[in-house]
This record gives structure tokens, C-alpha cells and sequence, in this order.
């Protein structure tokens, strides 16, 4: 017989919740699903509010501070809405020589925002990443999903504007 779920946090229990006690009750409430809860927390709700990040520290039986670790050490998690289009640039060592702080620089200055912001409007999130391991493509930047690399300011804000209208 399958563990029984503890009792649920107060997290929202429409269907979103039920594809993450999902996600739980596969592994059997245990503390090694905690990335893929919070993978599935992160497609179900956009982001990881805290309701959801308590109501899965209680399912799976770890401490709130394992699992606010966890969703603020990996970049795919965000614990604030992302804006429609979501911009990634890379801030490791080979992109950073080669310009990545000259793009992040000019995306802060012609969007008002910093790195983990979203603009006023909701369009563009801006996020930082410490490497993808793409070095060769240097420097390099994720725009919805998509790798692109060898980048410069003008070609990263060109691209950024398209999204901006």
C-alpha cells in the first residue's frame, strides 16, 4: 500500500495542485522528488509562490529551507511571475569577456530593468545564468528557450524589441 499523503498545506487545490500531488504521490512522498514537484509547481502555477513551496516542503517531508534552497539555487525556477518572453544571458566567464555584461548593461539601460526583473508591461523577463556550457558560442543568451550565441548589444536589443511591441 502506497504512503498515505500528509495533510496538505494551505496550497490551492484546484487543478494545477492536483498535477503537483501528483507528481509526489509517484515517488511516494519522498524527499528525492523534490526537483521534479517543483518542475511540475513550475509549469502548473508559471512560478513558485509560497503557498505551493510550503505545501510541497509539508508533501514531501523536507524543511521549507531545503526546498527554498533548491528553487532559488537552479535557474529554472522563479519565485515571482515571468514576464511573456523570457531572456537568459549567460554570465560565465568566456560570455562575460566576450560582452555579456556590455548586453546586460544595455538591456538594463533600454528596458528600465535589472537581471530577475520583468518589465512594467509584463513582456520581458530578465534573467542571468552563471554558464550554459554553450562557451563556444560566446557570448550567449536564451530567448524563450531558444540558444543563440555569438551576440552582440545591437543584435540582443533588436531581438529584444521585436518582443517589446
Amino acid at each position: 500500500m502506497p504512503p498515505e499523503a500528509p495533510k496538505a498545506a494551505p496550497a490551492p487545490k484546484d487543478n494545477r495542485w492536483k498535477l503537483v500531488e501528483a507528481a509526489m504521490r509517484r515517488h511516494g512522498y519522498k524527499s528525492h522528488a523534490l526537483i521534479e514537484t517543483l518542475h511540475t509547481a513550475q509549469e502548473a502555477y508559471g512560478f513558485l509562490e509560497e503557498p505551493v513551496l510550503r505545501a510541497v516542503a509539508q508533501g514531501l517531508r523536507v524543511p521549507l529551507s531545503k526546498v527554498y534552497g533548491v528553487a532559488t539555487f537552479y535557474n529554472f525556477f522563479s519565485l515571482k511571475p515571468q514576464g511573456e518572453h523570457t531572456c537568459v544571458v549567460c554570465t560565465g566567464t568566456a560570455c562575460y569577456i566576450k560582452g555579456a555584461g556590455d548586453i546586460m548593461e544595455a538591456i538594463e539601460k533600454k528596458f528600465g530593468i535589472e537581471g530577475g526583473e520583468t518589465t512594467p508591461d509584463g513582456k520581458i523577463s530578465l534573467l542571468t545564468a552563471r554558464c550554459f556550457g554553450s562557451c563556444g558560442l560566446a557570448p550567449a543568451a536564451v530567448f524563450d528557450s531558444e540558444v543563440a550565441g555569438k551576440l552582440t548589444v545591437e543584435t540582443t536589443l533588436s531581438r529584444l524589441e521585436k518582443w517589446s511591441t
